[in-house]
C-alpha cells in the first residue's frame, strides 16, 4: 500500500487525520487519528532489498469510548484487506483514550 493509498484509506474513516501528530496547537477535538509508519520489514535477495514490509500504526484518540466508532475503523481495515492488533490505553495528562491499532501492510 502507497502512501497515497494509504491517505485515502484515512479519509475513509471520517474523522480528522495527521501523519504522526498535528502541529502545536492544531490538534482537533476528539475524535481523532494519527498514523505512523515507524518501521519497515525487509527481505533481501541478491544483495538487494527484494520485499519491504512498512509497518503501521493508527492511534484513534478519543475522550470517550466510542465503540460505534471503533467497529467502523475495524470494518475499513478488514475491507482493505489489513490484519491488525488492537491495544487501548488512557492517557491522564490528555484526558484521552487511545486505541492503537497495530499492522504490517
Amino acid at each position: 500500500m502507497s502512501y497515497e493509498e494509504l491517505t485515502r484509506m484515512m479519509e475513509e474513516f471520517g474523522v480528522p487525520f495527521a501523519y504522526d501528530h498535528f502541529a502545536e496547537g492544531e490538534s482537533p477535538d476528539p475524535p481523532f487519528l494519527c498514523f505512523l509508519l515507524p518501521e519497515e520489514e525487509t527481505f533481501g535477495a541478491d544483495n538487494i532489498v527484494y520485499a519491504a514490509f512498512p509497518d503501521l500504526n493508527l492511534e484513534l484518540y478519543t475522550d470517550r469510548k466510542d465503540p460505534q466508532l471503533e467497529a467502523g475503523i475495524e470494518k475499513i481495515l478488514t475491507e482493505h484487506e489489513l490484519c491488525y492488533e488492537k491495544s487501548e490505553i488512557w492517557i491522564p495528562e490528555e484526558k484521552l483514550y487511545e486505541v492503537l491499532y497495530q499492522m504490517t501492510l
